[in-house]
């Protein structure tokens, strides 16, 4: 175990256990939740004000490593304006981690993926105000 803490960047590390943006937004502007090949599920939240991501948060049923790339989809995308948060890559988030495994790639396409899901839902339901529905269940499924 001791070798973990010597494998991984100062970044991974602090976005693999970083916990405060681990929570389900109860009326987000966006959703978007997707599962991957491996059987990590995340869910994602916005909040958007005048065309800005004010808050983003997400909900993980995952690796430490499939953690630490939703944590970065976070850091990169609050902030921005819609239109440029659709730019964010999974080569980004792997970028930022510095030490995400190479066959854990899948976990910022993934991470990456959902968050796209939660900017369409946005974009959908300003175009027609029907809200989308994902989450993780009182049962602790998503």
């Amino acid at each position: 175990m001791n070798d973990f803490w010597n494998r991984h960047s100062l970044q991974y590390l602090e976005m693999a256990f970083e916990t405060g943006n681990r929570e389900r937004i109860q009326t987000p502007d966006g959703t978007g939740k997707r599962t991957g090949d491996c059987g990590d599920t995340i869910a994602f939240f916005i909040m958007v004000e005048k065309g800005i991501l004010s808050r983003v948060s997400f909900e993980v049923q995952g690796c430490l490593n499939t953690v630490a790339c939703s944590n970065t989809v976070v850091r990169l995308a609050r902030g921005l304006r819609v239109e440029k948060a659709w730019e964010i890559l999974p080569d980004h988030v792997a970028l930022f981690l510095e030490t995400l495994p190479d066959d854990h790639y899948h976990c910022a396409e993934l991470a990456v993926g959902a968050f796209y899901l939660a900017l369409s839902d946005y974009q959908h339901q300003r175009n027609d105000g029907i809200p989308g529905d994902v989450g993780i269940g009182e049962n602790g499924k998503l």
